[in-house]
């Protein structure tokens, strides 16, 4: 009787770990696994499958491929490569969608159903139950998108062979493209900057922005946190909104005072 006394606290136990490991919130909202499993099972066992795996009915004929959410590596986060990402994270990707992907934006559900969602998808790794969330990255305010600005991030694409993957035009179309896969092994096409307004994981400055400094956990593409400093991010998203039409600012014309010699500048066509 003693040892299963113990048996049974130990077990306990081991299940208020667990229950404090899932436990999910945003803002005033606290997530309930057992209420997401019931939309888990309506709306996307079909894609992630019962286990959450990744192999759900429809994932042969998807590509990308769905989520694994069994090995916790997601591409959209606030948060340093290689860590977990914040709830706040999983929800937005569940209200945004991915782009370019089958994933669609969830946000017909109510937000209390999302947070719900967000609790049972955390329930099929291990990692939320042991390991915490990583802090989430600051992003600086973001410097002027002046032509000067263009043209260093042009010449960052090409020294950090960005253009490799994304090809020279943002095409997704680089020399690199043959052969490269993803961290399960499926074939994996780099982002095609020229054909949305959206990228993958968001649609703004801030976005991409973000996206560097954490990559994309799970594809090749990798974080320049350790690489770039914050200007030189910002001018790289100032060159890759290029591809999407945006146009270039004009260049800053220098004139010179006939009688003085000095400079002064004029940016043309603002």
């Amino acid at each position: 009787m003693q040892r299963i006394a113990i048996a049974s606290t130990l077990l306990i136990l081991a299940l208020t770990v667990t229950a404090a490991g899932q436990e999910t919130r945003i803002g005033n909202l606290a997530g309930d696994a057992h209420r997401g499993k019931q939309l888990y099972r309506r709306y996307c066992i079909g894609c992630h499958g019962a286990r959450g795996d990744g192999l759900g009915d429809n994932a042969p004929w998807m590509d990308p491929k769905p989520r694994d959410f069994t090995a916790a590596t997601f591409k959209c986060r606030s948060t340093p490569t290689g860590t977990l990402p914040t709830d706040k994270d999983l929800y937005d990707t569940l209200s945004r969608g991915v782009h370019a992907s089958g994933m669609p934006s969830w946000d017909a559900l109510t937000r209390r159903e999302r947070v719900d969602l967000v609790a049972y998808v955390k329930g099929f790794s291990a990692r939320f139950h042991e390991e915490k969330a990583g802090a989430p990255l600051a992003i600086p305010a973001g410097t002027p998108d002046t032509a000067e600005s263009v043209e260093r991030g042009h010449a960052l694409f090409e020294k950090m062979n960005c253009w490799s993957c994304h090809g020279k035009q943002g095409r997704g179309n680089g020399p690199s493209v043959i052969g490269l896969t993803d961290s399960k092994g499926f074939a994996i096409t780099p982002y095609d900057f020229t054909g949305a307004n959206r990228f993958k994981c968001g649609e703004t400055d801030q976005d991409m922005y973000r996206v560097l400094v954490t990559g994309l956990d799970g594809t090749p593409m990798p974080s320049f946190a350790d690489a770039l400093d914050a200007n030189q991010l910002w001018d790289v998203v100032h060159y890759v909104q290029t591809f999407r039409g945006k146009k270039a600012p004009a260049p800053v014309q220098r004139t010179s005072h006939p009688q003085t010699g000095d400079s002064a500048g004029s940016v043309g066509n603002q």
